[in-house]
């Protein structure tokens, strides 16, 4: 069994999904577009204090608490609803001291969101769980993650399930020249465990 946690980069690069804070889109981020609830349904509808608890739990955002309240400001004036507006919001929020140098300083609120829209842990939490119940015994499963979240989430599955016998101590990571060949990849780790 072999699962690739990564968003598409085909829904990446279409600015009207609302995954990319690089171009102006509406703010939707939903993988299954029949999906009723959207990015901007919950900017709109949660609390300050539920805001900030996404983007500290599914973003590791260390200003979560001033981002939200800085979201919640915006919205009393406007509806926010587009990916350049969310990200406006949260550079003006961040004092500059803490934007980083490598990426945009809105990556992880972004991505905490998507995670929250999608249910994103809560089903791999659900996959991890059910997988022994369809692989047979000495089948592998092998599982791409792209976050901290999601590598945690398997390295503890994987050790603290006894149907799973760890077959990556430490994570297999990307080589540079496919970082250079495909950027997307450099964040990628895999782990791999076997059916007992």
């Amino acid at each position: 069994l072999v699962v690739d946690l990564g968003v598409s980069s085909l829904q990446l690069d279409r600015p009207e999904r609302g995954f990319s804070f690089r171009s102006e889109g509406a703010l939707d981020m939903r993988m299954d577009q029949r999906k009723t609830q959207t990015a901007a349904d919950l900017v709109a509808r949660l609390s300050e204090e539920q805001l900030s608890d996404i983007f500290y739990h599914f973003g590791e955002e260390r200003q979560a608490r001033r981002i939200a309240g800085f979201l919640v400001k915006a919205r009393q004036k406007e509806p926010v609803t587009t990916t350049a507006r969310l990200a406006e919001i949260v550079a003006e929020a961040v004092p500059k001291k803490y934007h980083p140098s490598r990426v945009h300083v809105a990556t992880k609120v972004f991505q905490a969101l998507r995670i929250a829209v999608n249910s994103e842990l809560a089903n791999l939490a659900d996959l991890l769980a059910d997988a022994p119940v369809v692989l047979r015994e000495g089948a592998r499963i092998c599982v791409i993650t792209f976050h901290s979240l999601e590598d945690r989430m398997v390295k503890r599955a994987f050790a603290d399930n006894p149907a799973y016998r760890v077959l990556t101590r430490r994570p297999v990571e990307v080589s540079h020249a496919e970082i250079e060949r495909n950027p997307r990849s450099r964040s990628a780790k895999l782990r791999v465990a076997a059916r007992v």
